[in-house]
C-alpha cells in the first residue's frame, strides 16, 4: 500500500493571521492568498496538516482544551471554502513555561521534528514526498530534520534569520498561494 503524500503546515503567521497566544476563535481569520493554493494540493492528492508550537498552553494563558475549539473553527474555515483538514497537531510545551508537567524540552516544538513524524505514523504519511510551509525558519528546519521539503513564508515574521544547512528552505514564498504553485510545478510526474 503507497503511503500518503502531505503538505504540513503551521499554523500563526502561515494559515492564520498572527495573533500572539491567541486561544479565541472569533480572533481567528485564514491568510490572505490560501485558498486557491490549498485546493490545487488537495485536488492532486496531498493532506493538509497543522503543526503549530502552542506555548501559550505551558506559559499558563490558556488551557490545553482552549484549542479543541480553535482547532473546530480552523476546520470550519477551512470547509467553507470546500477544504478539508486532515489533521490538527500542537506542540503545548515550553522550557520557560508556567504550568510545571508542560515546562520541558521536548521532541514536537519546532524546530523539533516530533510532531510531523507523529502525523506521519498516525496518518500514513511519506515524509520525503511531503512538504512544509511556515514562516519562521524553526518551521523550516522541523520540516527538513522530519526528511520533508520546506518553504518559508517570507511575510515578515521570521527576525532571527540564524541559517545554515538544516534551516535553508527550497523557496521563499510571499503566500501560500505561490508556495503551493511551486510544490505542484516541482512534483509533476
Amino acid at each position: 500500500m503507497t503511503k500518503k503524500k502531505a503538505v504540513f503546515l503551521d499554523k500563526d503567521g502561515t494559515l492564520i493571521t498572527d495573533v500572539p497566544y491567541n486561544a479565541d476563535p472569533a480572533f481567528m481569520a485564514l491568510s490572505s492568498h490560501c485558498v486557491a493554493g490549498l485546493h490545487h494540493l488537495q485536488e492532486k492528492g496531498y493532506l493538509l496538516v497543522v503543526v503549530s508550537n502552542q506555548a501559550g498552553v505551558a506559559r499558563g494563558y490558556f488551557s490545553e482544551t482552549a484549542l479543541i475549539a480553535v482547532e473546530q473553527r480552523l476546520k470550519e474555515m477551512l470547509a467553507g471554502t470546500g477544504i478539508i483538514l486532515n489533521g490538527f497537531y500542537y506542540c503545548p510545551h515550553h522550557p520557560d513555561g508556567m504550568v510545571k508537567s508542560l515546562t520541558i524540552n521536548c521532541d514536537c516544538r519546532k524546530p523539533a521534528p516530533g510532531l510531523l513524524f507523529k502525523a506521519a505514523e498516525e496518518l500514513d504519511i511519506d515524509l520525503s514526498t511531503s512538504w512544509m510551509i511556515g514562516d519562521i525558519l524553526n518551521d523550516i528546519e522541523a520540516g527538513n530534520r522530519a526528511g520533508c521539503r520546506s518553504i518559508l513564508i517570507d511575510n515578515g515574521n521570521e527576525t532571527e534569520w540564524y541559517l545554515n544547512e538544516i534551516r535553508n528552505p527550497v523557496l521563499k514564498a510571499r503566500t501560500i498561494n505561490e508556495a503551493a504553485d511551486h510544490i505542484l510545478k516541482t512534483d509533476v510526474k
